[in-house]
């Protein structure tokens, strides 16, 4: 009964959070059975264009490493500001919301090359707090219950937190627009405009192609894991 019941909730979360959840969860559990390893997944540009092992622009976004406080951590943040987003600004714009998946991820891949890192899921975490961040800039967080301050500066509050815990802050820097004052203006605040209601460029707006297709994305089957073990009694 309580596997059901935790199985019947984990069905209301939004279709893209639990998605992108549960493929971290389950590629991170893969890792820690040794039935993958970590080599496997990494962003290797040699071998995606050489060896076509393109699976690798997907694999690492979604480990974070193996488990302890840095996983636990990285995931709470991702799934609470990704559902946040999902029910929020982007209700009803399931195509607007993955386009920003997709579009992000280009960019973070594209920066990702010049500083030659192997995991961008943390960045991509960065992302989807920055991009709550400006759509929610009146609202007061608590960290951790140490520190109380207004939405936009919760990225920069990850971002001191990640240093303090010894690691490199580069890859936070990726979901920050600041990281890419080098871009056109159109790319440095896509996540700005991707949050609004009427989104400001054409370049920001999912093509009608994508729309249609995600228009049926929640009631695909593989966005209702274990369906079955909920319908199905003992």
């Amino acid at each position: 009964m309580a596997w059901q019941g935790l199985t019947a909730e984990f069905l209301q979360v939004p279709a893209v959070t639990r998605a992108y959840t549960a493929a971290c969860v389950l590629t991170t559990a893969a890792v820690q059975l040794e039935l993958l390893s970590p080599f496997q997944l990494y962003f290797n540009p040699h071998l995606v264009f050489r060896k076509f092992q393109v699976w690798r622009l997907v694999t690492n976004f979604l480990f974070f490493g193996p488990l302890g406080f840095s996983f636990f951590f990285n995931m709470l943040f991702v799934f609470r500001y990704c559902r946040m987003l999902e029910e929020g600004s982007f209700r009803g714009r399931t195509a607007d919301f993955v386009f920003m998946f997709l579009f992000g991820g280009v960019l973070m891949t594209l920066l990702g090359l010049l500083g030659s890192l192997f995991f961008l899921g943390q960045a991509l975490t960065v992302m989807l707090v920055y991009v709550w961040s400006r759509r929610n800039p009146r609202v007061r967080v608590n960290f951790f219950g140490l520190l109380t301050f207004q939405a936009p500066f919760l990225p920069w509050a990850l971002m001191g937190f990640s240093l303090l815990l010894g690691n490199s802050i580069l890859v936070d820097l990726l979901g920050e627009p600041a990281c890419a004052s080098a871009l056109p203006k159109q790319a440095v605040w896509y996540l700005m405009v991707f949050g609004r209601a009427t989104p400001g460029w054409l370049l920001c707006q999912s093509p009608p192609s994508h729309r249609h297709w995600t228009s049926h994305l929640s009631s695909h089957p593989l966005f209702l894991p274990c369906q079955l073990l909920c319908s199905s009694g003992p």
